[in-house]
């Protein structure tokens, strides 16, 4: 008998290590998925994070700044709601009709065949939606434009067959304060909604998301200033402070000195979700208004979940003012889209440009309803902006002195056909693929600023090796590398 139980004892354990290693195999199994590497046909692969690369060798990651080409959409009139026109969508492209669509927060609708030419749409919208996309994946036509309105306590889903007439989902609302952003990840069907809450420091960016635009998530804190964000603003308001090209700001006291996040604009592009926080640094408070003077500055992040993100530039301004006598109009609050728009080899930001903090720059109204302005302030008061950034051209890895390389973790070859987004005007560029370890092909040296070049090989060829695992080696001679891809 004692045998048996020793017996049945001992099974037990052996069962139980049986359980406790299937599970921390599984454990293992989960813990490792999310750094594989994988490189899908038709995707680029930036160099935002570390994310694929094995190893960096006298090469630096730069912030690219876009370039702008000043306001799109101005002012007509100077009365309340024309003077100061802002957006927090982006264009969309109306296929059927072959024009871009942009809705400003004013109850108006601009369209555009080109992406700068821009008039009022005829009729105008019934309501004002603070938000809009067209479903590309909709079925139903009557729901083909989806949007966002903001009312009291949060944002109402709308939808809309043209854009123009809206109706009101019966859904609840998402909560949010008095800022917000939307975008759609077309790769995961995933609308994405950031909102503003509390938190630290003061304003911070919440995420809610939706697959059906109905029933969308609990909003949870994603991004907030830090300590360093706050040590950093004191430098950026003294140094604005101190350039006499800046827009003067009304009001400078420095124990009211803050940063915090005003709106971010978040969006998939390729492999990584890509965010433009508007950084609000706060300079004094204003008289005889509940809130505070002070400017923007738009920054760049990226996050492979949109949880975790990573600071790109280390925090470098990514969109700035423009200088005061420059007669732009983002001069003091800078608020960014919820994305680009691809135009060939560039991504297009329409962003809103304010050249002044609040309302109290107008001390009344002429009897026609324009505003009498403070002396030494424009009525006309904000406009629709663009900035034009190369394709992919958010950061490179550079070799500016020297030879340099990366070289990427291993992964499946898709395809044969490699393609580069390149900048090797001043120097070159050569890949060579490695296959357990030894070289199999190398490419003939690359020239010139190419954001989109075929890459030929010198010797060797990638087609044996389709399927099975390499590593791509870049070798930059005074040049730089914005992404790379496989084409189908």
């Amino acid at each position: 008998m004692p045998g048996v139980i020793r017996m049945r004892v001992l099974n037990v354990f052996i069962l139980f290590a049986v359980v406790i290693v299937a599970v921390f195999s599984q454990l293992s199994t989960t813990y490792a998925a999310p750094n594989h590497f994988e490189v899908k046909t038709g995707v680029r692969q930036l160099f935002l994070d570390g994310h694929g690369i094995r190893s960096l060798d006298n090469l630096k990651r730069t912030l690219h700044f876009p370039r702008k080409l000043g306001a799109v959409i101005r002012p007509r009139y100077l009365t309340t709601e024309e003077s100061s026109l802002q957006i927090r969508s982006a264009p969309q492209w109306d296929a059927p009709n072959q024009r871009y669509l942009l809705w400003l927060i004013s109850a108006s609708c601009y369209e555009s065949k080109d992406g700068l030419h821009w008039i009022p749409t005829t009729p105008q919208p019934d309501t004002a939606v603070m938000h809009v996309i067209i479903d590309p994946d909709e079925p139903d036509s009557h729901q083909r434009f989806k949007g966002l309105k903001s009312v009291p306590g949060g944002l109402q889903p709308v939808i809309s067959s043209d854009g123009l007439h809206w109706t009101k989902l019966d859904v609840p609302l998402i909560p949010s304060q008095d800022e917000s952003n939307l975008s759609y990840d077309r790769n995961s069907h995933t609308f994405i909604a950031t909102v503003k809450h509390r938190g630290p420091y003061g304003r911070t960016v919440w995420l809610s998301t939706s697959q059906d635009f109905r029933e969308w998530s609990k909003p949870e804190l994603i991004f907030h200033p830090d300590a360093t964000d706050q040590q950093r603003a004191v430098k950026h308001i003294t140094d604005r402070m101190g350039n006499a090209g800046l827009q003067p700001l009304f009001q400078n006291d420095p124990k009211d000195y803050n940063v915090q996040v005003y709106n971010m604009g978040v969006f998939r592009y390729e492999g990584h979700y890509v965010g433009m926080p508007s950084m609000f640094h706060s300079t004094g408070k204003m008289p005889n208004y509940p809130n505070t003077d002070g400017f923007h500055l738009i920054q760049l992040v990226s996050s492979r979940n949109m949880k975790n993100w990573n600071r790109l530039g280390d925090r470098q301004t990514f969109i700035g003012p423009s200088s005061h006598h420059s007669g732009a109009f983002d001069l003091t609050q800078l608020i960014p889209p919820s994305r680009p728009i691809l135009r060939e080899q560039e991504l297009w930001f329409y962003y809103t440009g304010l050249k002044y903090r609040g309302n109290w720059t107008y001390i009344g109204e002429f009897p026609n309803g324009e505003h009498i302005p403070l002396p030494d302030t424009d009525r006309a008061k904000g406009a629709i902006c663009l900035a034009v950034l190369r394709r992919d051209g958010f950061v490179s890895l550079d070799a500016v002195s020297s030879c340099g390389s990366v070289t990427t973790e291993p992964f499946i070859l898709p395809t044969n056909k490699l393609r580069l987004n390149i900048n090797s005007l001043q120097g070159s560029c050569k890949i060579e693929v490695l296959h357990n370890n030894s070289v199999v092909a190398q490419s003939h040296p690359m020239n010139g600023d190419h954001p989109s070049v075929a890459v030929t090989w010198q010797y060797g060829s990638l087609h044996k090796f389709c399927a099975q695992e390499v590593q791509l080696r870049v070798s930059l001679d005074h040049a730089r590398i914005y992404s790379y891809w496989f084409e189908p």
